[in-house]
């Protein structure tokens, strides 16, 4: 077994005739959209990032908080954190990591244009106490501020003045600068070469302040878009791991010698969002008015999608049907609220004809096609569905750099999403995604469809600060309950994760689907 004891010994060129350095390449279905870790809240590329930059803390194998540049940290008032920073820690060129990077790191993620702002948005500010102490003042009681902050990365203050990237380059606002191409992290793999969408290069960090538990030396990352393409890569031994594996290769790649698959629960739920805010769609054949904005319209979309059709026939079995808009793993599921409403046709026909629409309706359907498991398929399978009902749907499928680019421009009417949420908890998918959009509270800036209730506001904001765990479930049921029976969106299932590896390789999988290299051993 490959230790941390062995992994310093690799480190410190002591280890003989057991474990060597290696290298390794990967997969995956798409690439990071930037370099930048403020310029995009979006899984794989925060993921990616976390390999380079560092957090005040970080995720473990089990999801559990682990202290990364702050040592500690503790609640010293009613809307103060103090975090004790690491000493000793440098950037990948050098330069001493302080608190001053901590502040900086706040004020750029916190900016207008920032690709994160909502991460940080429950922080008014961040003071520097000394070089290895900040206190994080936050906008009234933050109980859960440490879960919220694991994905908030830092940068270098000093670095990003020097190449003008003092501000965070959006992905959405397609604004580039130094930081989008280049990177200069705390992290245990530094960037050595990239090009956007067709290989990054990565070498592991000597100067790293952890005791490395991979026996990396170098890494490679080259995005493969077709399925059957990323898995003949795999069996072929042009790569060492692929991510994610089509259902419908599970059983091949466990069949091949030499190759293996590693499969497990995601937290990841996917779901349709709908434009709910306009008045008039603007991808429909209905002017004047915006059929979504009714109830019985919504509800009918929903009960026309056969979720145990899609589960059998394009999942094969391997997502869980879902009612909410999280699922088990999720600090706040109640089982209780995840019945769905059931598959039914002929209601879904009666709602459409009660609200006006006997004779159906066309909408246009945003789509990815390298995002998110059978993304693309799965709203296939949508469209022939609600074609049954009279809704005739037009699919509209992108990579996922022109379709999230589409979707923070509300350029949309109806779209596929998956959501992962990075606290664990559900106050974040409530705040994201069913909070009523406002850049200066930062709320609802994953809301594309413009969903919006008073009492979900008013809850969102008591559930960010209740301590009581009690009158906090109930809040969340509450505000569940109240998106559910509006149909603010149209949960579909948790899909699995499946990643395909040489039988050489150990490494480990979380449930977020983060990869991460720190515990990547070629053996």
């Amino acid at each position: 077994m490959y230790t941390r004891t062995m992994a310093a010994a690799l480190a410190l060129g002591l280890l003989a005739g057991g474990a060597q350095a290696e290298s390794f390449r990967w997969s995956s279905k798409g690439d990071a959209a930037t370099l930048d870790p403020h310029g995009l809240a979006e899984g794989l590329t925060l993921g990616f990032l976390g390999n380079v930059y560092e957090g005040l803390l970080r995720r473990g194998r089990d999801l559990a908080l682990e202290p990364a540049l702050a040592t500690r940290w503790e609640s010293t008032g009613a809307d103060v954190w103090r975090f004790t920073l690491r000493a000793g820690v440098t950037f990948h060129d050098g330069r001493p990591f302080t608190a001053e990077d901590v502040k900086f790191s706040f004020e750029r993620a916190s900016a207008e244009g920032s690709g994160i702002r909502s991460m940080v948005g429950s922080i008014r500010a961040v003071k520097v106490v000394d070089d290895l102490t900040v206190d994080v003042v936050t906008n009234g009681p933050a109980p859960i501020l440490p879960e919220e902050i694991s994905n908030w990365l830092i940068m270098s203050a000093s670095w990003a003045a020097e190449n003008k990237a003092t501000d965070a380059a959006s992905v959405r606002r397609d604004v580039q600068n130094h930081a989008t191409t280049h990177a200069n992290g705390t992290g245990p793999f530094r960037i050595t070469a990239r090009e956007q969408d067709v290989r990054t290069e990565l070498a592991a960090n000597g100067a790293w302040w952890d005791t490395p538990e991979h026996n990396l030396t170098r890494a490679t990352v080259s995005p493969i878009t077709a399925d059957a393409t990323r898995v003949a890569a795999l069996l072929s031994g042009e790569t060492d791991m692929v991510y994610p594996v089509p259902v419908q290769d599970m059983d091949r790649i466990v069949k091949t010698p030499g190759v293996k698959l590693l499969s497990g629960p995601e937290l990841r739920t996917i779901f349709l969002g709908m434009d709910v805010s306009r008045d008039e769609l603007i991808y429909s054949d209905v002017k004047g008015r915006n059929p979504l904005k009714d109830v019985r319209v919504r509800k009918a979309l929903y009960q026309a999608i056969d979720v145990d059709a899609v589960n059998s026939k394009l999942m094969r079995g391997q997502a869980t049907p879902t009612g909410l808009m999280i699922g088990p793993g999720i600090n706040g599921f109640d089982p209780a609220l995840n019945d769905r409403y059931a598959y039914d046709p002929a209601a879904a026909r009666d709602g459409l004809a009660a609200a006006g629409y006997g004779d159906g309706f066309e909408l246009g359907l945003d789509c990815p096609n390298n995002r998110y498991v059978n993304d693309e398929a799965i709203c296939k399978a949508v469209v022939s569905m609600l074609a049954k009902v009279g809704v005739r749907v037009r699919l509209n499928a992108m990579p996922k750099a022109q379709y999230f680019k589409k979707l923070r421009n509300l350029d949309t009417s109806f779209y596929l999403l998956g959501w992962t949420s990075g606290t664990y908890d559900a106050h974040h998918p409530l705040r994201f995604l069913m909070s009523t959009p406002n850049k200066e509270k930062r709320l609802g800036s994953w809301n594309f469809g413009g969903y919006s209730d008073a009492r979900t506001d008013a809850l969102v904001a008591a559930i960010g600060r209740e301590l009581d765990p009690a009158r906090r479930q109930a809040m969340i049921n509450e505000a569940f309950t109240i998106h559910k029976r509006a149909v603010g969106h149209i949960p579909l299932h948790q899909q699995s994760l499946a990643w395909g590896a040489k039988e050489k390789v150990d490494l480990v999988q979380r449930a977020d689907n983060f990869f991460n290299l720190r515990w990547v051993v070629v053996n």
